[in-house]
């Protein structure tokens, strides 16, 4: 059998990059060395090399997070050199990438999402502003990161205006948003055409986390994730079919990773990602497991969509 030519591409500029390249080593052991010849490929220094080197690639395995990776720069990068790859095109990527924009297209598609106000840098001498129309406590992120960078509780007006502070030295739009208390749950989705969604997964932060922050995703034994998530029935189907919805609405393909609140009987959208945490872990590779298909055999999937 010849082997597939496969570019993988991690690491890049953005405040992601180490988790990029830490998931790039597992992905690179868990690929079939009978099945794929693999080139590695840093964005940050490499795009020359990869554009020379472009007639003999078959395909590339994108794993970068955040901008000039995650926001469809690489992959109309890509698209001009004629290399497929998993996962969502240039519109979709972008749409994603941009939590106002994907709020609004999932408002259109008759999903429930918290309310929020696109901040701007006066806000942070005024928060009483942003108080009036949303309350306390409010959630502060920057507008086009990922990972939780940059992002807040605020429980104060204080907190607010230091929260703000926080988000723009990142992002330059930042989105202020009302506060779910609930489950922190999330919902993979794989396919072109014919989509699945995966098990639901719920992620428990630990005692010493007051939300899912970076530290609370990346360090070893900092938070509980339990998959299948232990939600009634009809919570579960009614989730995953909102996953569906909002891999959909965003114009997505190939697969994602929708992050919701469950909160009494509704379920909220936060944000979806186009290009998740993939080590044997991480959360997408965890429902794909329960639903049949182990890591290596997730990969395979992927590479066969992005060949479609």
């Amino acid at each position: 059998m010849k082997k597939i030519r496969l570019a993988l591409l991690a690491g890049g500029k953005s405040g992601e990059r180490e988790v990029s390249l830490k998931g790039a080593e597992e992905v690179a052991k868990a690929l079939d060395p009978q099945k794929y010849d693999v080139k590695r490929y840093d964005p940050a220094t490499d795009l020359a090399k990869l554009a020379t080197e472009s007639d003999r690639l078959d395909a590339a395995f994108i794993l970068l997070h955040g901008p000039f990776g995650e926001d469809g720069t690489v992959q109309g990068f890509l698209d001009l050199l004629a290399i497929p790859y998993q996962g969502s095109g240039v519109l979709g990527s972008a749409i994603a990438m941009d939590k106002n924009l994907s709020k609004i297209l999932y408002r259109n598609a008759s999903l429930k999402v918290p309310e929020w106000y696109m901040a701007s840098k006066e806000d942070i001498d005024n928060p009483s502003k942003i108080l009036g129309q949303l309350g306390l406590p409010m959630v502060i992120k920057p507008a086009s990161q990922g990972s939780s960078l940059g992002m807040t509780i605020a429980r104060s007006e204080d907190d607010i205006a230091e929260g703000l502070k926080k988000a723009f030295a990142i992002d330059r739009q930042v989105m202020v948003e009302e506060f779910i208390a609930g489950r922190e749950i999330t919902g993979g989705v794989i396919g072109n055409d014919e989509l699945t969604a995966l098990p639901l997964v719920e992620i428990i932060p630990g005692d010493a986390y007051e939300f899912f922050d970076y530290e609370a995703k990346y360090r070893p034994g900092a938070s509980q994730e339990i998959c299948p998530a232990d939600l009634e029935e009809a919570i579960t189907i009614r989730a995953q079919n909102y996953a569906l919805a909002a891999h959909h609405a965003l114009q997505l393909r190939g697969y994602s990773r929708t992050d919701m609140i469950v909160s009494g009987d509704d379920i909220y959208v936060l944000e979806t990602n186009t290009i998740p945490g993939m080590t044997p872990t991480s959360l997408l590779p965890q429902g794909a497991a329960a639903a049949g298909l182990d890591f290596p055999a997730l990969l395979d999937r992927l590479i066969q969509l992005a060949l479609e």
